[in-house]
């Protein structure tokens, strides 16, 4: 019986299999690279019908706009402070006595030499003739010590009356307190307009009557008053009121929602809309340096670089560049010409 022979094999044989299949599998592999890199190239290179290589489209932005005012902006300062009588007189007695009568009430209007009180100075065993105490200047009643029954000496102030010509209202005035750093836009006959919550909606008209000499050490204010016109005679002392002092005033200048403005790099501007002169189907933003003044609550006057009528983007601005493509969402109107 013969015995069964294995041939041996041959060292390193396991190690070429190994190798050749690496060898295929990599080859075959940058072959699949290569289509993926084929099919990515041939699709960026995509030719429009007729052969033409395709024309990548300019991205559109979507802005509001409005348009550039011509009118008046005006500067302010806002306070608030209390309505007192603007210049107060008080009429006495030129007797001592009992008040027997009354001829006045708080809030009356009254004429110098007109009645305000009877003072009757007798005294046990002695008659006298009452005397009559008379008011001093023209004025409104705004204060009445007096009262029937009282025994006053000629030293008790019987009427406080606010002086002035109350018939045209110049009888009160505001007592206001300004802060230091504001004391050189201060100036005797400056405009003001008041409101009050008593009478909402409506304004009333004032100039700066008095400005103080000193300013308080303590509060680092120095007291203004402002004189207030009062017809109809509606206004009372003790009243409170917010006062505008205009301190400037502008006319005929460009002026733009402050919000229009942009600061980077030192350069103020803003952005405005015009045509496409490359496709007059579309609008472009076009960067406008401009000169800005003063800016008085949403208002912003443009001294140099914008005309009447320019439409200014208000709205998504931010990442605009020199000639890029706009769609007007929206069109606000303009602001308005007085302020």
């Amino acid at each position: 019986m013969k015995s069964t022979e294995h041939t041996p094999a041959r060292p390193g044989m396991g190690f070429l299999y190994i190798v050749v299949i690496t060898a295929a599998l990599f080859f075959s592999g940058c072959g699949q690279i290569s289509a993926i890199r084929e099919r990515v190239s041939g699709n960026s290179n995509t030719a429009a019908p007729g052969g033409a290589p395709a024309v990548q489209e300019r991205p559109v932005f979507a802005v509001n706009t409005t348009t550039a005012a011509q009118g008046r902006i005006r500067d302010y300062l806002a306070l608030s402070g209390d309505i007192i009588a603007g210049s107060t007189v008080d009429a006495y007695s030129d007797v001592a006595g009992k008040i027997t009568k009354v001829f006045v009430s708080i809030g009356s209007r009254i004429s110098r030499g007109d009645p305000i009180a009877e003072v009757d100075p007798s005294r046990p065993g002695m008659n006298y003739v009452p005397g009559i105490a008379a008011a001093p200047v023209s004025g409104t009643i705004v204060s009445l010590p007096a009262q029937v029954g009282m025994t006053i000496a000629q030293s008790m102030p019987l009427a406080r009356i606010a002086a002035g010509n109350t018939a045209s209202g110049n009888g009160l005035e505001i007592r206001l307190y300004v802060a230091e750093r504001f004391i050189s836009r201060m100036a005797l006959r400056l405009p003001c307009e008041i409101t009050l919550d008593a009478y909402p909606g409506e304004v009333f008209q004032g100039r700066i009557a008095e400005l103080s000499p000193v300013v308080d050490p303590t509060s680092r204010t120095m007291e203004v008053k402002v004189g207030v016109t009062n017809t109809g005679n509606r206004l009372k002392a003790g009243m409170f009121a917010k006062v505008r002092i205009i301190t400037e005033t502008k006319n005929n200048i460009v002026k733009i929602p402050s919000v229009a403005l942009l600061q980077r790099f030192g350069e103020n501007y803003v952005f405005i809309v015009e045509t496409d002169p490359a496709d007059p189907a579309f609008v472009i933003a076009r960067k406008r340096i401009v000169v800005p003044g003063i800016s008085i609550d949403g208002a912003l006057e443009i001294q140099q670089g914008l005309n009447p009528d320019d439409e200014v983007i208000i709205r998504g601005q931010t990442l605009l560049e020199d000639g890029a493509r706009v769609n007007v969402i929206d069109r606000a109107a303009p602001l308005s010409a007085g302020n």
